[in-house]
C-alpha cells in the first residue's frame, strides 16, 4: 500500500497530519473547509491574528490562531451560521483594544509546547523532550501526544507511534489529527476496518477536509467496496482545490473502470 496516490506532495512521504507552528491561508482553507473570502475577512477585521511581521501576501497563522479555527469548526458542527460564528469570534476579542480598535499584542514567553513546535519544524531532536515537558505541564496534551506519534514513527518505532496517537485520543476523543494519523497507520498495516473507522471519525469531526475523503476512497477501493469508494472520491473531488483535482480524478477514473468491468461489490 506504500505506492497509493496522495493528495499533497507534503504527505507523499508519510501521510500524517501534524499540528504545526505556522499555517498558510491555504492550509487553513484545506483543513477546515473554509472559503478564502471568510479567512481573509476575519483576518482583516482582526478577529483572527496572523503571525507578526509576515508580508501581507504571505500571511501565516500560528498555533493560537489554529485554536480559533478549531473553535470555528466546533461552532459550525453545532449548526451555527457564519454570522453567529463571527459574533462568537468577536466575543473573544481582547477587552482592552489599542488605538483605532487594534488589539494590543504584548510579547510573551513561548510555552513548552510552542517551543516544541518550532523545534519540530527545524527537525531538532529536542522537540520530543519538549513535547514530553508540555505533557507534564498539561499544556496542549493531545496535540503534544499527536506530534510525538509522528516522531516515533519517523524513528522507526511504529508501536510507539500507535501508543502516542491513542494517548492523544484518550485526552481528546475528537482530536482530528490523531484519528487521521491512526487511520493512516492502520491502512499501512493492512487493517482496512480500523483505517475506515478512524477516517470516518475524522470526517465527522471535519466534514470538509478533502484528504479524509480521498484516503477513505483508497481504503474502500483496497477493500474492493467500489461503490463506497466512488462516493468518497466524488466528495473529495468536490472539496479538493482546483490544482489537486487531477490526482483525485486519476483514482476516481480507475475505480470507475473497475466498476464498469463488473468488479462492483457491496459493503
Amino acid at each position: 500500500m506504500g505506492n497509493v496516490i496522495r493528495f499533497a506532495e507534503a504527505r507523499a512521504r508519510s501521510g500524517f497530519e501534524r499540528v504545526k507552528a505556522t499555517y498558510s491561508a491555504g492550509d487553513i482553507a484545506r483543513q477546515f473547509g473554509l472559503s478564502a473570502r471568510h479567512i481573509r475577512r476575519w483576518t482583516q477585521e482582526g478577529l483572527i491574528h496572523t503571525v507578526p511581521g509576515t508580508p501581507a501576501d504571505q500571511v501565516a497563522y500560528d498555533y493560537n490562531a489554529l485554536t480559533q479555527f478549531r473553535r470555528v469548526r466546533e461552532l459550525r458542527n453545532r449548526g451555527l451560521s457564519t454570522k453567529q460564528i463571527e459574533a462568537e469570534l468577536r466575543g473573544q476579542l481582547n477587552l482592552f483594544p489599542g488605538p483605532e480598535g487594534e488589539l494590543i499584542r504584548l510579547p510573551r514567553k513561548l510555552s513548552s509546547f510552542e517551543e516544541a513546535l518550532l523545534l519540530h519544524e527545524r527537525a531538532d531532536p529536542r522537540a520530543s523532550e519538549l513535547y514530553l515537558t508540555a505533557i507534564e505541564e498539561e499544556d496542549c496534551v493531545a496535540d503534544a501526544y499527536c506530534n510525538l506519534g509522528i516522531l516515533e514513527f519517523e524513528s522507526g518505532n511504529v508501536s510507539g507511534s500507535f501508543d502516542r496517537f491513542t494517548s492523544a485520543l484518550a485526552q481528546d476523543p475528537r482530536h482530528f489529527e490523531s484519528h487521521f494519523n491512526l487511520a493512516y497507520l492502520y491502512f499501512e498495516a493492512g487493517d482496512l476496518r480500523l483505517a475506515q473507522l478512524h477516517y470516518e471519525m475524522a470526517a465527522r469531526i471535519e466534514p470538509n477536509h478533502p484528504d479524509v475523503y480521498f484516503n477513505l476512497g483508497l481504503v474502500h477501493a483496497a477493500g474492493n467496496h467500489l461503490d463506497a469508494a466512488l462516493d468518497a472520491l466524488r466528495k473529495a473531488r468536490e472539496l479538493a482545490p482546483e490544482e489537486e483535482r487531477e490526482k483525485v480524478e486519476a483514482l476516481l477514473s480507475s475505480v470507475e473502470k473497475a466498476v464498469q468491468s463488473g468488479l462492483r461489490t457491496t459493503n
